[in-house]
């Protein structure tokens, strides 16, 4: 029987996913998606991609459903909004692309996102509500940290560390045994060479800490 999905977040990044829930249910009918919850009030009783937008977040426990993926593309909102959902009793689904490849021996957390033609190498433990993003790499044995988010086309040598809530952009490259602290940022096409430190934001190639110019 298929389990029943009901999408928190109507955006964009809750789109994708609803797409993702659709392809999954195309190939082997074991999800279905519902319809998506959120808290703008102009998209309540609208359609959106064949779904309806049922309501607000807190409008949840009302609508008959089994499990729930929170699709918010902000990290940290995404947090808050899980572990709220979940600590009022919710059950989190993992959505995975049919198009994606993910090595069998590879720990997938509750919640997290994997998009099409993205790829977990051996090994790798992929942590509660992250998204790896359209056709991102993560090679063997990395430790990506809860509620990050791996960029479309990011690239990640083997036995890399993502640490928790952090962002890396799209086309960026992580040499391999190298560590992202938590909450932190790393470019569009930037390539770390190096540790990076915990809520620290790197641009360029080599990658280095970005200093905000202040306005004199």
């Amino acid at each position: 029987m298929s389990k029943r999905v009901l999408v928190v977040s109507a955006g964009g990044h809750g789109q994708v996913v609803a797409d993702i829930l659709q392809a999954m249910h195309a190939h082997e009918g074991v999800v279905i998606p519902i319809g998506f919850v959120d808290d703008d009030p102009a998209l309540e009783a609208h359609v959106c991609m064949g779904l309806p937008i049922f309501g607000p977040v807190s409008s949840v426990r009302n609508i008959d459903h089994d499990t729930i993926i929170v699709a918010i593309g902000d990290n940290s909102r995404r947090r808050i909004v899980t572990e709220s959902l979940v600590g009022a009793g919710e059950q989190l689904t993992t959505v995975i692309h049919p198009r994606a490849i993910v090595a069998p021996s590879s720990f997938i957390g509750a919640g997290a996102m994997i998009c099409a033609a993205a790829v977990v190498g051996p090994a790798s433990v992929i942590g509660i509500g992250t998204i790896l993003n359209t056709s991102c790499s993560v090679d063997h044995h990395n430790k990506i940290g809860d509620f990050a988010h791996i960029g479309p086309g990011a690239r990640l040598g083997g036995e890399v560390t993502i640490g928790a809530g952090s962002l890396l952009g799209i086309g960026s490259v992580v040499l391999p045994r190298l560590r992202i602290g938590a909450r932190s940022t790393v470019a569009g096409g930037a390539v770390v060479t190096r540790d990076v430190d915990d809520e620290t934001t790197v641009i360029g190639v080599p990658a280095i800490p970005y200093a905000r110019r202040v306005r004199t």
